[in-house]
């Protein structure tokens, strides 16, 4: 009689494959093992810990495999599972738009804040990609309305979905924008702006790793020559939006905070701060709109 085919359990696959990520060096590789399994095998995080010790069919222990390839080779995990997690939401993901970053929610964090000092808080998420941002801000604080805006088509698409995903249709909207132009008339004001702008400079563009480089949406991350081109657009042509003592949120590279204060300083914002991210580096830049803010004309 022949033997049974060597069978592997859901908790014994996760460890050959967290084991395979660690060896190449990928940052997150328990949390990255783990959400590949649980894709493969339609599981959800309690039910794979509670079935570690089963086997698992070939046929998932082969797609579990093949996802590990891929990431392997550079695809990132939340483009083969479809989603990912920011600030407790589970948002919609795909190559249209970029891949929420722990980073990203020092700068929801901070609007969140800000945002809860008023009774009601109209936002306004510029280049919001999947709308993480807006969407993270508004779940998390009642008395706030949100426009999600973005260039990109296929980006809108995804946030709306997400919109719709988070139960939020109801105080948010999403709406076509170009951060590089003026805002468009009617568009009304806002008590706060928060914005995670494509700010890679065009020559490092080259240089990034591959799973950025080859993967996420290059419209999301060319920041122009020098990776300031949307700071100083947005600073100059959306400061009319901003209420009186409205602020301005941005989210910027390492070694791009300085320059940040600066083009917001030489358009008359106040109170500007730095936010470090985990690591100690400035992440995000903050402002008080000028005491005479201009009308959108």
């Amino acid at each position: 009689m022949p033997g049974n085919p060597r069978m592997t359990t859901y908790q014994g696959i996760f460890m050959d494959i967290r084991r395979q990520f660690r060896g190449a060096g990928l940052p997150g590789a328990d949390l990255e093992a783990r959400e590949l399994v649980c894709f493969a095998a339609g599981k959800s995080r309690a039910e794979f810990y509670r079935d570690g010790g089963l086997y698992m069919s070939p046929e998932t222990e082969a797609a579990v495999r093949e996802l590990a390839r891929r990431h392997l080779d550079g695809e990132p995990v939340a483009y083969l599972i479809g989603e990912w997690e920011f600030y407790g939401l589970t948002l919609e993901i795909d190559r249209n738009v970029l891949i929420p970053r722990t980073d990203t929610e020092i700068l929801a964090e901070a609007a969140m804040e800000f945002a809860r000092s008023m009774e009601r808080c109209r936002m306004l998420d510029l280049c919001t990609g999947s709308g993480c941002i807006g969407l993270a801000v508004a779940a998390n604080t009642p008395g706030c309305r949100a426009l999600l805006g973005d260039l990109s088509e296929a980006a809108l698409g995804v946030c709306r979905r997400n919109v719709r995903r988070c139960g939020l249709t109801d105080r948010v909207k999403a709406e076509t924008l170009d951060a590089l132009a003026p805002p468009p008339r009617g568009i009304g004001t806002f008590d706060c702006i928060a914005c995670n702008p494509p700010y890679i400079p065009r020559t490092d563009m080259e240089t990034l790793d591959r799973s950025v480089k080859n993967f996420e949406p290059q419209l999301a991350l060319d920041g122009g020559e020098d990776g300031l081109d949307f700071y100083r657009m947005i600073t100059k042509n959306w400061k009319p939006v901003l209420t009186a003592s409205g602020r301005m949120y941005f989210e910027v590279g390492i070694g791009q905070a300085d320059m940040v204060q600066r083009l917001m300083a030489d358009e008359g914002f106040t109170d500007i701060c730095v936010l470090p991210d985990a690591q100690g580096i400035s992440r995000v830049v903050y402002g008080t709109a000028p005491e005479r803010n201009g009308d959108v004309s």
